[in-house]
């Protein structure tokens, strides 16, 4: 099968969650890089003051890469976790990948 890359975006107090499942689950994950985002639209609740006036809501994004059936698996191991994270993913195929 081939390789997809999953990205996960989530408000930051999730992240840590997430993060600790992903690092439980080596059979599944290889690694993944986390970076901070800024979430905007309006699917994007503001909720504190700093938020609402800066137009965007602090968020991190996690992105991790390999067999498509094992990162479908961590999007069933979160769902079941962390049934209420309001995490928001997407699966693009990987033409290519490998280090250099």
């Amino acid at each position: 099968m081939a390789d997809v890359l999953l990205s996960l975006t989530m408000p930051t107090d999730v992240a840590q969650h997430v993060e600790d499942l992903l690092l439980s689950r080596s059979d599944l994950v290889r690694g993944f890089t986390a970076s901070i985002a800024e979430g905007h639209g309006a699917v994007v609740p503001l909720v504190e003051p700093a938020e609402l006036v800066s137009g965007h809501s602090p968020r991190v994004q996690i992105r991790l890469a390999g067999p498509e059936e094992a990162m479908r698996e961590v999007l069933s191991l979160i769902k079941a976790e962390l049934p209420r994270a309001n995490v928001f993913y997407w699966l693009v195929p990987i033409i290519e990948m490998g280090r250099l």
